[in-house]
C-alpha cells in the first residue's frame, strides 16, 4: 500500500511537472499576453490552495481513503476539459478545475506515509517521498517537452487524464481498507488550527514551502521564454527542467539522506535554499546551453537539501490527529508560492535576467533569515 501511494505522489508530481515546459507557450499560442500567461500558469496554484485546505480537513475526518479517490477521479475529468479549450479565457477557467481537483491528492497521500512513518526514520521516510517527486521532475517535464513537439498541449493533458482514471480503480480496489488514525481526544477545531500556525516548527515548513514553489513558478514561467529567446525549442526545456530532477533523486536516494536524521532541519533547510538562490542569479546571466544545464544541477541540490527539510519540520511538529490538516495548509503554501512567483513575476514584467535575479536575492535574503533565526535559538538556549 505505500508503495502504491508513492505511484500516486509520483503521478500527481508527474502531473504538475509536465505542464511546466508547455502552459506558457500554449497560453501565449491563443493569444495571450505575458501578463495572462502569468495568470494561467499562476491559477492553478490558485486553485490547489483551495484543493489542498479542503482535503487537509476531509482527511482528520474521514480518513485519506475517500479524498484521495474523489481527487483522482475528478483530476481526470478536468485533464480532459483541455481538449475544449480554444481561448485564453477559458483556458484560465480549465487551468482553475484542474488545479482544484489535483490539489485534492497531495495532502492526503502524504498524511497517509507520514503517519506510518517510524519516528526514528522520518528523515529518510521523507527522503523517499521525495525521490518520487525527483523522479516526477525528471519524466514530467521530459515527457511533454519532447511529445508538445509532435503532438498537442490538450492532447499531453488527455493521457495525463487518463492515468489519473487508472490510479482512480487501482486506489478503490487497494486503499478502501486503511483506517483512518483516531483522535485522541475533541480539542476545538478553531484552537487547534490556532495553535498550529503559532508553532515555530510549522511556520518554518510553511514558509520553506511556500518560496521553494515561489522560485518554482517563476522557473515555470520564465525558464520555456528564456530558452525560446536563446533559440532553443520545448524539447531544451523539458529536458533542463528534468536535470535539477536528476540531481535531486541522486540526494534522496544515496547513503547521503541519512544526513537528514542526524543533521537539524533548520540547518539542511537554509543550505537548501541558499543553493536554489545562488542557482536563479546564475540563472539570469547564464546564455550557453552548458551553463544553464549546470545551473539547473545546482538548483537541484538546493531542491533535494529544501524539501526532506520541510516534510521532517511539519512531521516532528504536528501530531497525527491533525496531521491532515498541517498537509493541506503545507501544500496550499506550496501552491501560494507558485501563484506568487508567477503572478508577481508576469505583473512586473520583468525581463528573463530580472525575473532571475530578483528571485535569486529574495531566497538568499530568506536562507539569511533563517540562519540569523538558529544562532538566535542557540544563543537563547545557550544562555
Amino acid at each position: 500500500m505505500r508503495f502504491f501511494v508513492y505511484l500516486i505522489v509520483f503521478f500527481s508530481f508527474f502531473d504538475l511537472f509536465s505542464q511546466l515546459p508547455i502552459m506558457s507557450p500554449f497560453a501565449l499560442s491563443l493569444g495571450a499576453s505575458t501578463f495572462v500567461a502569468g495568470l494561467v500558469v499562476g491559477t492553478y496554484s490558485l486553485a490547489n490552495v483551495f484543493g489542498n485546505v479542503i482535503s487537509g480537513f476531509v482527511t482528520d475526518k474521514r480518513g485519506p481513503f475517500i479524498i484521495l479517490l474523489i481527487g483522482l477521479l475528478t483530476n481526470a475529468f478536468a485533464l480532459t476539459l483541455y481538449s475544449t479549450v480554444h481561448a485564453a479565457w477559458l483556458l484560465v477557467a480549465v487551468r482553475f478545475a484542474h488545479g482544484f481537483t489535483n490539489g485534492l491528492i497531495i495532502p492526503a497521500a502524504f498524511t497517509f506515509l507520514a503517519n506510518r512513518a517510524e519516528p526514528e526514520k522520518r528523515g529518510k521516510s521523507v527522503a523517499i517521498s521525495g525521490a518520487f517527486v525527483g523522479m516526477a521532475a525528471i519524466a514530467g517535464p521530459a515527457y511533454s517537452g519532447i511529445v508538445a513537439s509532435k503532438v498537442s498541449t490538450p492532447s499531453i493533458m488527455f493521457v495525463n487524464g487518463v492515468i489519473m482514471l487508472i490510479l482512480a480503480i487501482l486506489a478503490f480496489l487497494l486503499l478502501r481498507s486503511v483506517k483512518r488514525v483516531k483522535k485522541p481526544n475533541d480539542k476545538p477545531k478553531e484552537k487547534m488550527v490556532g495553535s498550529m500556525f503559532r508553532h515555530p516548527g510549522i511556520q518554518r515548513a510553511f514558509a520553506g514551502a511556500f518560496f521553494l514553489m515561489f522560485s518554482q513558478g517563476v522557473l515555470a514561467l520564465i525558464l520555456p521564454l528564456k530558452v525560446e529567446a536563446l533559440g532553443f525549442d520545448t524539447k531544451t526545456t523539458g529536458t533542463l527542467l528534468s536535470t535539477f530532477g536528476i540531481v535531486a533523486i541522486l540526494v534522496f536516494l544515496l547513503p547521503i539522506n541519512r544526513i537528514f536524521d542526524h543533521v537539524k532541519p533548520m540547518i539542511t533547510l537554509a543550505f537548501g535554499i541558499s543553493l536554489m538562490g545562488a542557482s536563479m542569479l546564475l540563472l539570469s546571466r547564464a546564455d550557453e546551453l552548458g551553463s544553464l544545464y549546470g545551473t539547473m544541477a545546482v538548483y537541484g541540490v538546493g531542491f533535494a537539501f529544501l524539501f526532506p527539510s520541510i516534510n521532517s519540520l511539519l512531521i516532528d511538529s504536528s501530531e497525527a490527529a491533525y496531521r491532515g490538516k498541517a498537509y493541506g495548509y503545507f501544500y496550499a503554501f506550496f501552491s501560494m508560492g507558485v501563484v506568487a512567483g508567477s503572478y508577481t513575476i508576469g505583473a512586473l514584467n520583468l525581463s528573463s535576467q530580472g525575473a532571475f535575479m530578483f528571485t535569486g536575492v529574495l531566497l538568499l535574503f530568506v536562507a539569511a533569515f533563517t540562519i540569523y533565526g538558529l544562532f538566535k535559538k542557540q544563543t537563547v538556549v545557550s544562555r
